[in-house]
């Protein structure tokens, strides 16, 4: 086999993976047998590697090939990508943001709503056939509450933007003030959750926030407050999540990810607080069109000018 130049890390949507084959020679490495061995051997030339947030690259793919400038990645998190790695190198990483903002923000709300009033739990009460048998409970309501969002980016700013329609009471943890954002920022996120009615993760994943909504943050939101996760499912302690859940520590969970997706803590799915959703907060389908036409773009850039249009590094 001859040298491969573009280099597909894991599959994506059918039609993705049709135009980078055809268009662009693609080689899908989740099709060789000993993936890491066969870049070692065939990917000495190869100059991209297309993936995405699920499948990220390796350090020691990254290794493997020594020729490689840019990785064009499918999603905003890139918590998955070797990113020391890469900078060492001076590899251009990009990922697709902006584009999937209001979706991500639409299931975070919806989340939210979801966990407080019992939206699912009701549908699941109905056909069971229990309505006029037995008495479904009262439920939170959301307006005029309290929303702490961990993560001001553009992300939660379109959760807070949403809020602002429910007439909540909105404030956000960074590590830093955002410049020009309308609601109030607190330095300590502990103090956020003790005050929240509801607090919504939309932060990075990674290293940094790894376990940020730790046990005493829980424990701080207490057993009337709700949490939503759209981020990633390592910026949660899981294990003191479903344990607050399961005591009542916590009045109740919104979530569209989880520590080991496509993995879920078996407990939480006998619990009619908690909202179970397959890490789906883009999955539209004009998001993911316009996900895909924003990784093309980055191709095409790269491959025409030498330089990624929505780079990360």
């Amino acid at each position: 086999m001859s040298q491969a130049t573009l280099i597909q890390i894991g599959p994506l949507a059918p039609q993705i993976n049709s135009r980078l084959r055809e268009q662009y020679q693609a080689v899908p490495l989740w099709e060789q047998p000993e993936p890491l061995a066969w870049l070692r051997e065939h990917a000495q030339q190869a100059r991209v590697a297309v993936t995405s947030a699920r499948h990220g690259i390796t350090a020691e793919a990254i290794a493997a090939m020594p020729r490689l400038a840019a990785i064009v990645s499918f999603g905003v998190g890139y918590d998955s990508i070797a990113l020391d790695a890469a900078r060492a190198r001076g590899i251009q990483v990009s990922n697709t943001p902006d584009v999937l903002n209001d979706c991500v923000a639409d299931l975070a709300f919806g989340l939210l709503l979801d966990a407080a009033r019992g939206i699912a739990h009701g549908d699941r009460f109905v056909r069971a056939g229990k309505w006029g048998r037995d008495s479904f409970p009262l439920t939170t309501r959301v307006s005029g509450k309290k929303l702490g969002i961990l993560g001001l980016g553009r992300i939660g700013e379109k959760v807070a933007q949403r809020a602002t329609g429910f007439g909540m009471d909105i404030a956000y943890h960074n590590r830093r003030a955002r410049d020009g954002a309308p609601w109030r920022h607190e330095p300590d996120l502990k103090a956020l959750a003790g005050w929240a009615d509801f607090l919504a993760v939309t932060c990075v994943g990674g290293p940094e926030t790894e376990g940020l909504v730790s046990a005493g943050i829980i424990e701080a939101l207490g057993p009337k407050g709700i949490l939503v996760n759209v981020s990633r499912g390592s910026v949660v302690d899981e294990d003191a999540l479903v344990a607050a859940l399961r005591n009542g520590r916590l009045g109740g969970a919104g979530l569209d990810v989880f520590r080991a997706e496509p993995q879920v803590p078996e407990a939480l799915f006998a619990l009619d607080n908690v909202v179970l959703a397959p890490h789906v907060a883009s999955g539209t389908h004009e998001t993911r069109a316009a996900m895909a036409a924003l990784v093309f773009d980055n191709l095409d850039a790269f491959l025409g000018t030498g330089k990624v249009i929505t780079p990360v590094l």
